[in-house]
């Protein structure tokens, strides 16, 4: 019998050290031990002065049950976040096994995500509710903080939407997938 499988250190060296002066784990090995851990897959959404803006997420977990709090995490880097950012509210839009291309679409630089086939209605604030979503949370960004490389968006929920209750829409090891209940 074999143990677990060992994520070995990049041999690029890491840009950060601990305080007790070795490195921090490189790039490359963090990435593919988080590439263990299953996550759910989101689309945020939100009306930027009359145009729809959007991005897949992954990192999207409830914070608060009172009050109701979500939040995700957002690269700096993103051409999205500035609208995200400007908005003041957002929808969360969780996505069901059968919407795999709507994620990826939505995970990829430039084009019109809300074009054809995209299917979305106008939210109150003209925030973008995906279509097939299995639930919507529409929330008011609450926090923002910047985090290493990425922001942190806290949103407080305002109303919650659940439409189909069906099994959600995963990404694991660097691919979607689907939850497979146990017999």
């Amino acid at each position: 019998m074999t143990g677990p499988a060992r994520v070995r250190e990049s041999p690029t060296p890491p840009a950060h050290r601990r305080g007790d002066g070795r490195p921090d784990v490189g790039a490359d090995a963090f990435r593919r031990a988080l590439a263990a851990h299953p996550a759910g897959v989101v689309v945020v959404t939100a009306d930027s002065g009359g145009r729809p803006v959007g991005l897949t997420a992954t990192s999207f977990t409830s914070v608060s049950l009172d009050p109701p709090l979500v939040a995700f995490y957002i690269a700096a880097t993103s051409s999205t976040w500035p609208h995200l950012r400007g908005a003041g509210q957002f929808a969360v839009n969780l996505l069901t096994e059968d919407q795999r291309d709507l994620a990826a679409r939505f995970a990829r630089r430039g084009g019109d995500r809300f074009a054809p086939p995209t299917e979305w209605t106008p939210g109150p604030g003209g925030t973008p509710l995906l279509g097939g979503a299995a639930a919507h949370l529409l929330c008011r960004s609450e926090r923002t903080e910047e985090v290493g490389d990425h922001w942190l968006v806290v949103g407080r929920v305002r109303s919650a939407d659940v439409h189909r209750p069906t099994r959600p829409l995963l990404y694991h090891q660097g691919g979607f997938g689907a939850l497979h209940p146990l017999p």
